[in-house]
């Protein structure tokens, strides 16, 4: 694979095939890095209810959340209009209250390293009179998480 990041180990738990929409392109028809991030939480989300969860769900009797608490992304080649894009999600990280994904942003042969990326989610009980506060990831959904994370596509 051609790319900037060949020593960084990537194992990929989940992917995401996506055209590229003109309304994602910037004035030189390339997209917008902001569309990057959209990309990431699409396919967290997306992820998610491949496992039978949701990002905004109801646990026992929580309601649980992910807010993102970090957010990057490193650009190393261009997309366009109607390319075919390739985003793989892996899951770097699981701590106590938080995970970490990281992403690669793949062309069409996935041979072509578009971009890459890193998102921090905290684990939160929301209530109407308390907000949100920072909880445990629940066991049930960290077991999961951790098969994710230990599988390989």
């Amino acid at each position: 694979m051609s790319n900037e990041k060949e020593d960084t180990p990537f194992k990929t738990c989940f992917e995401v095939e996506r055209r590229v929409e003109l309304s994602e392109t910037d004035l030189a028809g390339i997209v917008h890095f902001s569309n990057f991030y959209r990309y990431m939480e699409t396919v967290e989300h997306a992820f998610f209810r491949s496992i039978d969860h949701s990002v905004h769900e109801t646990v026992g009797e929580r309601t649980i959340g992910w807010p993102r608490v970090q957010a990057s992304c490193e650009f190393f080649k261009p997309a366009r209009f109607e390319d075919l894009i390739v985003i793989q999600l892996g899951i770097e990280e699981i701590r106590k209250r938080s995970v970490r994904y990281r992403y690669r942003f793949l062309a069409e042969d996935r041979e072509i390293l578009i971009a890459e990326g890193l998102m921090t989610t905290v684990c939160v009980e929301i209530s109407n009179s308390e907000g949100a506060k920072t909880i445990p990831v629940p066991e049930s959904l960290r077991s999961i998480l951790q098969a994710a994370k230990e599988s390989e596509l």
